[in-house]
């Protein structure tokens, strides 16, 4: 398991909710759902596009191309088209700065 490193800040964010960053070079996707932070592989499982744009719903990102859920905490595909799930990222905050690493 690698260490933590930082991707973003809290002050980053303004009226986002959501910002591209890397972790460990995967391109990831950093979700700020009231006071809680998560970060999930910006690719949907299903085919492998990017969920940059999806809505976010009820604790989950919808894929804007064909409406799969995946959870934002563990990654689970809730609907079809999706099966598989993404992989999730183990977010910290500390000081306003934001940490993550693998699962």
């Amino acid at each position: 398991m690698l260490d933590f490193e930082e991707i973003a800040s809290i002050d980053d964010f303004q009226d986002a909710d959501r910002l591209e960053v890397f972790v460990e070079d995967t391109p990831v996707l950093l979700i700020r759902a009231g006071d809680q932070y998560f970060a999930i592989e910006d690719v949907c499982t299903h085919d492998g596009q990017p969920l940059t744009d999806g809505c976010i719903e009820e604790g989950a990102i919808v894929c804007p191309r064909h409406g799969a859920r995946f959870d934002l905490q563990t990654g689970k595909a809730l609907c079809m088209p999706a099966t598989k799930p993404v992989r999730t990222f183990v977010v910290e905050v500390r000081d306003r700065k934001i940490f993550a690493r693998t699962n």
